[in-house]
């Protein structure tokens, strides 16, 4: 099949094309990079002309509440539009697990929004709901982090690998559509304190880490299992401290 991948040269969007490459689809990676513009439109039409499956893995280049909401909505209306012209049988994108559990993010609100679109748009699709990736905890532990002190909720995560998630959406993509949702996790729940607690102390970062349940996580309170999957996601084997050991030094 001919798959396109929306965002193709990021951190999930690259994994995913190499998944489908090797088990011998036309992967075809687009990005503003390659010309391929989905606020503006431009070069959609020529990169799904005869394509079979979208995956849209692309991320708004702010976070400020407002944008995000206009990134995505603005994206998947252009993209919806474009597959229906082009043909296309399969629409798939990823989200959040618990994006519609916690609407006081405004990133998390624009994620719901764009499930919404992809629902409501009669197009066949699977929606991907990944938790948070093990790549994010030095970004966590930033956002968290005043004085040398990183205070940080104690709700539940379950996070998982970044490589895992493109072998999900890539074995989804090449599947029929779910016409709903699949969640996706990590092996393990662990408090978000503990989380950054553990991933700080292996880079030998001094920071202190103070775990706090009103302590916000991007705007948001958590109030325990918010981020956690449910009973029926797909689980990953890849553990914390496994993807820890296989990173660089300097990437810990």
């Amino acid at each position: 099949m001919k798959i396109v991948v929306i965002g193709g040269s990021g951190l999930i969007g690259s994994k995913v094309v190499e998944h489908l490459a090797e088990h011998g689809h036309e992967a075809v990676p687009a990005s503003p990079n390659s010309g391929v513009n989905t606020i503006t439109g431009e070069g959609l039409a020529e990169v799904l002309a005869g394509a079979n499956v979208v995956v849209d893995v692309s991320n708004s280049p702010s976070f400020a509440d407002d944008d995000v909401l206009a990134f995505f909505t603005t994206s998947t209306n252009n993209l919806l539009a474009a597959e229906r012209a082009a043909g296309v049988s399969h629409h798939v994108a990823l989200s959040v697990v618990g994006a519609d559990r916690l609407p006081s993010s405004g990133y998390l609100r624009a994620k719901v929004a764009q499930e919404r679109l992809i629902a409501e748009s009669g197009l066949p699709y699977s929606i991907v709901r990944a938790t948070q990736f093990y790549e994010f905890v030095g970004r966590i532990a930033d956002e968290a982090t005043v004085d040398g002190t990183a205070r940080l909720s104690t709700g539940l995560m379950q996070p998982i690998a970044a490589a895992d998630v493109s072998a999900a959406v890539a074995r989804i993509a090449a599947g029929e559509p779910v016409n709903g949702t699949v969640e996706i996790g990590g092996p393990e729940r662990v408090g978000q304190d503990e989380l950054i607690r553990t991933a700080l102390a292996a880079k030998g970062d001094p920071r202190t880490v103070v775990g706090d349940p009103e302590a916000h996580y991007f705007g948001t309170r958590l109030e325990g299992t918010e981020l956690v999957p449910g009973p029926d996601a797909q689980l990953s084997t890849t553990t914390f401290a496994e993807w820890l050991a296989a990173q660089p030094a300097a990437v810990r």
